[in-house]
C-alpha cells in the first residue's frame, strides 16, 4: 500500500542494518526517503561490515520509493545543518518524518564484548553515545524547526530494550535509557505544535552486527541464557519489520499519531496491531510476551511457542520491582 505517497522522510544511519530496513519499509509505502551515512559507495567503505548508501538507495527504489542518499558524518553538526538545509530547499520546507537511527558504536561494542566497563577505555562511552544519543538530539533540533512551522510531523528515535535491562554493557544501556527520556521530553515541548516524538524498540534484529555476535557465540559454545537467545537466533526480526511498523504508524492521521507521543512503541506489538508481517511472513513475539519469555527460559518449549498465549507480561513482573516502568 502506497500510504506514504507525498510524504518526505529522513532516516539517519541507513547504509545497513535497521536503518536500511526502515528506509526500505518507507519506500514500500511510497515515501520520498532521504538517507544518510558515511559510505556513499564501496570506495568510501571502511571494510568493516559491508553496506553503502548506494546499496540502500537501490533497495528502496526497487521497493517502489524515491530515495535520496546524502553522505553525512553525524558527529559534525555543520554537516547535519547543511543536510536539513538541503531538505528545506528541495522539499519546500516539508519534512513529515525523521527517524533517528545513526549509531557509531557497533565496532566498539564488538571489541568490548564480554568485558566489564572498567576494563574498557573511557571513549567507549563516546563511541556509542556521540553518534547515537547526541546526534539524535542534534538532528531533532533541525527537524523540529521545520516541523513546528508546519504544525505536523513525527520524530521516531530508535532505542532498545537495553534502556531497561542489561544487554551490551553500562555505556550502551545508559545511552538507550537516555534516548527514551529524550523522546519523552521532546514530546512535551513539541505537543502544542502537533508534532509527535516516539521511542521505538525493535526486538532482536538480525542485523549484520547481531549476526556476527551470534556466530561468535556459536563458535565459543556459550551457554548462558542471554547468549543462548542470540546464538540460537530465536524470535529474530529482520530490519524490514521496523520499517514497515514505522510506515504504518506514520500513515495514521496526525491526531492518532499524537496519542502515542512521548511513549515507547514496541515493533512487534505495532506489527501485531497493524496486521503486518516480517519479510519472511512471520510475526515475531514481543520480548515482553509470554510467547517469548517462556521459550527463552525453557528452550524445550520453542517448538510449541505457537501454543503459548501472546500475552503481555506486566513491567513490574519483568523487572521484579527493581526499576520504574517505561511509559507505554
Amino acid at each position: 500500500m502506497k500510504n506514504l505517497e507525498g510524504k518526505v522522510a529522513l532516516v539517519t544511519g541507513a547504509t545497513r542494518g535497521i536503518g536500511k530496513g526502515i528506509a526500505i519499509g518507507l519506500g514500500e509505502a511510497g515515501a520520498t526517503v532521504y538517507i544518510t551515512g558515511r559510505s556513499l559507495s564501496d570506495s568510501d567503505s571502511d571494510g568493516d561490515i559491508s553496506g553503502t548508501l548506494n546499496d540502500t538507495q537501490a533497495a528502496v527504489e526497487s521497493a517502489g520509493g524515491v530515495c535520496i542518499p546524502i553522505r553525512v558524518d553525524h558527529s559534525d553538526d555543520e554537516q547535519v545543518r547543511l543536510l536539513f538545509e538541503r531538505i528545506q530547499d528541495e522539499q519546500s520546507g516539508q519534512l513529515d518524518l525523521l527517524v533517528n537511527n545513526a549509531y557509531s558504536g557497533v565496532r566498539a561494542l564488538r571489541d568490548a564484548q564480554g568485558k566489564p566497563f572498567w576494563d574498557c577505555e573511557p571513549n567507549l562511552w563516546d563511541a556509542g553515545n556521540n553518534v547515537g544519543l547526541r546526534s539524535h538530539y542534534v538532528a531533532s533540533i533541525f527537524a523540529a524547526r521545520m516541523m513546528t512551522k508546519n504544525l505536523s510531523g513525527l520524530i521516531c528515535t530508535i532505542s532498545s530494550w537495553g534502556g531497561m535491562s542489561y544487554i551490551f554493557g553500562a555505556a550502551y544501556g545508559a545511552g538507550k535509557a537516555a534516548c527514551d527520556r529524550l523522546a519523552a521530553d521532546m514530546a512535551v515541548e513539541l505537543k502544542s505544535y502537533n508534532v509527535a516524538s516516539i521511542s521505538i524498540w525493535p526486538g532482536i534484529v538480525g542485523t549484520e552486527h547481531i549476526s556476527s555476535i551470534a556466530n561468535e557465540i556459536k563458535e565459543k559454545n556459550m551457554s548462558d541464557p542471554q547468549s543462548r537467545i542470540f546464538g540460537d537466533r530465536y524470535n529474530w526480526e529482520t530490519p524490514l519489520l521496523t520499517g514497515r511498523a514505522i510506515a504504518m504508524l506514520a500513515s495514521e492521521p496526525n491526531a492518532n499519531i499524537m496519542r502515542h507521543t512521548g511513549r515507547v512503541q514496541i515493533v512487534a506489538e505495532l506489527a501485531k496491531h497493524y496486521g503486518i508481517a516480517d519479510r519472511d511472513g512471520n510475526l515475531p513475539a514481543s520480548l515482553r510476551s509470554l510467547r517469548f519469555v517462556l521459550p527463552s527460559a525453557l528452550p524445550a518449549l520453542r517448538n510449541y511457542s505457537s501454543l503459548i498465549p501472546d500475552l503481555k507480561i506486566p513491567w513490574w513482573l519483568i523487572l521484579l520491582g527493581g526499576l520504574s516502568s517505561p511509559k507505554i
